[in-house]
């Protein structure tokens, strides 16, 4: 009978040693089952659920604008005040919903191409007021003119304009006009041929963004979405590959097994650049585990602190010899406008750019931009894309309108703030899809690996008790 239960002892042992040794085992298979799936789903080609996704976003993405309405307009252009501005909104559309088109496969790079169509939809439901609110405004076609036209005989001439047309420092727009275009009365005073319609947006509806090309991970999973080339506007393509500005993917989503040390690099022509973020904590969107990236302050740095910003300082003056952080000049990809980009509020900015504006109160919470990735798949869940446009008014002794101005100006005209969050149906299908299996099978491991564990540790201690209580 004591031999019986020795055998019994040590079969349940070796049984125990045997799930332990199972489910050490299961654990690097069942890595490898996940990455296998993983890679497979995550090339963007007919059939896998990232192409799905990477064709038309399942999200709704919503773009937010607060506009910058002046207070003083009459002060500002006869003082050189102050300028006093009062935010308002948000006036929120409906973006990316139309799905991409031109879709082009090339099997020898293992790239594809294709085109973004934009368009707008005003959600009256989730805004302040409507298209036709007014706001007073800088007079985009006038402030630019000193930046376009440094040659004073050429400004006198258009000042002739200017006043014929009755146009002056500020202007009163509709948020329609202001936002997609408005015909300009000065400029189609112009006696040759020149775009007439201004707007901070224009053109935007009924166009399309790229072409991209695209890498689609068949041949490397650590470059899928990654952009190879991208062909814009005019002199935009060049401009940018000369400035290293091409970079990462387009922020829908990145490369599988994203560890927190990596700097996730997107591209958006928005901005005429690409920028970057950096991990800043672990976050729990509707039930699944995400990495929040966060864009820091250093992007917007000056180029003496960040020389990847060597390229959005053209002016020298401005620019305090390009000391002056918290902006970025991208006038070279915007026809030469004068116009600069920076976080909502000047966030990170330097304190000079908000001591000639009243009215401004910079939060991180509400100002900041955030990329919320799920770090197996890569796919963004969720994100908040925030930034200022600006717009740089020099004084101008031949145009009167700005003749009396004793600086320069960086007047913000609004900011935005571009989000989309997963939906509850598609978040219930990526639980029960991705990361359900994930943590089944994880489950599984580790329940053998314990059982297996623990049963060993018991036998062997009845075992080691029944043997000494026989040798006494």
């Amino acid at each position: 009978m004591g031999c019986n239960r020795d055998c019994g002892l040590i079969a349940g042992a070796v049984i125990g040693a045997v799930l332990a040794v199972f489910g050490g085992i299961l654990m690097p298979v069942g890595d490898m089952i996940i990455q296998k799936t993983i890679k497979k789903e995550a090339v963007l080609e007919e059939g896998t659920i990232a192409f799905k996704n990477w064709v038309k976003t399942g999200t709704e993405v919503y773009r937010q604008f607060w506009i910058f309405d002046v207070q003083n307009p009459e002060e500002v252009a006869i003082n050189s005040s102050v300028i006093k501005v009062k935010q308002r909104g948000p006036y929120t559309y409906r973006v990316r919903y139309l799905a991409k088109e031109n879709i082009t496969q090339d099997p020898e790079t293992h790239t594809v191409s294709f085109l973004q169509p934009n368009g707008a939809i005003f959600e009256p439901s989730l805004s302040v007021g409507t298209e036709n609110d007014t706001f007073t405004v800088l007079n985009l076609a006038v402030a630019a003119v000193p930046h376009l036209y440094s040659n004073t005989f050429i400004q006198g001439v258009l000042n002739t304009l200017i006043k014929k047309s009755k146009s002056s420092m500020f202007q009163k727009r509709t948020l329609k006009e202001l936002l997609w275009g408005y015909p300009d009365p000065f400029l189609n005073l112009v006696p040759y041929p020149i775009p007439t319609t201004v707007g901070v947006f224009y053109p935007y509806n009924n166009t399309s963004d790229g072409v991209y090309k695209v890498f689609n991970g068949k041949d490397d999973i650590s470059k899928v979405a990654i952009i190879d080339t991208y062909k814009g506007k005019k002199n935009l393509s060049y401009w940018l590959s000369y400035c290293d500005m091409i970079n990462g993917t387009d922020a829908a989503s990145f490369p599988p097994f994203i560890e927190k040390t990596r700097v996730l690099q997107f591209f958006s022509s928005d901005i005429c650049r690409s920028i970057y973020a950096v991990f800043g904590a672990e976050i729990n969107l509707k039930g699944i585990p995400v990495y929040r990236f966060i864009l820091p302050s250093t992007a917007f740095a000056s180029p003496r602190e960040n020389p990847d910003n060597h390229c959005f300082c053209t002016e020298k003056v401005v620019s305090k010899n390009c000391t002056v952080f918290g902006v970025l000049d991208i006038s070279k990809c915007k026809e030469g406008k004068p116009v600069y980009i920076s976080l909502p509020h000047f966030l990170h900015g330097s304190p000079e750019l908000s001591e000639l504006i009243e009215g401004l109160s910079p939060n991180e919470e509400e100002h900041s931009t955030y990329l919320d990735v799920e770090p197996i798949t890569g796919f963004t869940l969720r994100f908040a894309k925030r930034l200022q446009v600006n717009l740089l008014v020099k004084p101008a002794k031949k145009i009167e309108a700005l003749k009396n101005l004793k600086q320069n100006y960086i007047v913000p005209i609004l900011w935005l703030n571009e989000t989309g969050t997963i939906g509850d149906e598609k978040a219930e299908m990526f639980r029960n899809q991705v990361t359900g299996k994930i943590n089944l099978l994880g489950l599984v491991e580790i329940i053998l690996l314990s059982v297996g564990v623990g049963m060993f540790i018991v036998f062997m201690i009845s075992y080691c008790a029944c043997r000494s209580k026989r040798v006494n």
